[in-house]
Formats: C-alpha cells, sequence, structure tokens
C-alpha cells in the first residue's frame, strides 16, 4: 500500500471527513462539511483545501519543506507522500484545513473548488502555448 493510499484510508476514518467523488474528477476525496478538503491524485500526491489564509499563516514553514508544493493564486497546497513523516505532516495539515474551514470559510466561490491538479494541467498548457 502506498503513503497516499494509507493516508487516504487513515483520513477516511475521521469523524469530521467523508470520501466522495472529486469534483476534478480524478482521483479519490475527502470532504469535510464545509467543503471538499483534499483530493488524493496518485499514489504520491494529496492536493489539500487549506485556504488563502492558513495558506499566509503557515507560508514560512510551508515554502521550506520538501514535500509541499504551492501554486500562487491557489487556496491548496500539494502534498508528496513518499514517507511516513510526509503523511504525518499531511495529517497535521488536515487537522490544520479543518479548523481553517471550521472558523473562516473560505467563501472565494469557483476559485477554491480548482484543486492543483486542474491549475497543474492549466499552467503546463500555457507554459506549452
Amino acid at each position: 500500500m502506498t503513503a497516499a493510499w494509507h493516508a487516504l484510508g487513515q483520513l477516511a476514518s475521521w469523524p469530521d471527513l467523508a470520501e466522495v467523488r472529486p469534483s476534478c474528477g480524478t482521483g479519490r476525496a475527502l470532504r469535510s462539511t464545509r467543503a471538499e478538503i483534499a483530493h488524493f491524485h496518485s499514489d504520491s500526491s494529496v492536493d489539500l483545501h487549506l485556504t488563502v489564509k492558513a495558506i499566509r499563516r503557515f507560508e514560512h514553514d510551508l515554502r521550506h519543506s520538501t514535500a509541499i508544493r504551492l501554486v500562487p493564486g491557489s487556496h491548496w497546497v500539494t502534498v508528496r507522500l513518499e514517507c511516513g513523516s510526509d503523511v504525518n505532516l499531511l495529517m497535521t495539515l488536515m487537522s490544520a484545513a479543518l479548523q481553517a474551514h471550521d472558523l473562516a470559510p473560505d467563501l472565494d466561490g469557483v476559485l477554491s473548488v480548482r484543486c492543483n491538479d486542474s491549475r497543474e494541467a492549466v499552467l503546463a498548457h500555457r507554459a506549452r502555448l
């Protein structure tokens, strides 16, 4: 079992999360009562809806983690899951994401729905033009 699927199994058992079909159409997702909060796109990466406010709050630390990828303007962070410590980081960030959504729901409409998986495709497409 890969780290991503192991993490999905752990997180799916949390009472505040339910497994759903991802709005982006790729992989599997977890949803809180307020929003889709995690998209598991592959065996090694997860997009986590952390919210802009939470990303700003933790940005310094997130930028220094080799397991995290930030996309400018995105409400999501991508977490690369290659080992147990990456899964632990995801669990910590999931707690922060749930808290961020409960304290100040991200009300930016459609922009907040787009995970980094779809943004990567757009950015890659623009780069080729």
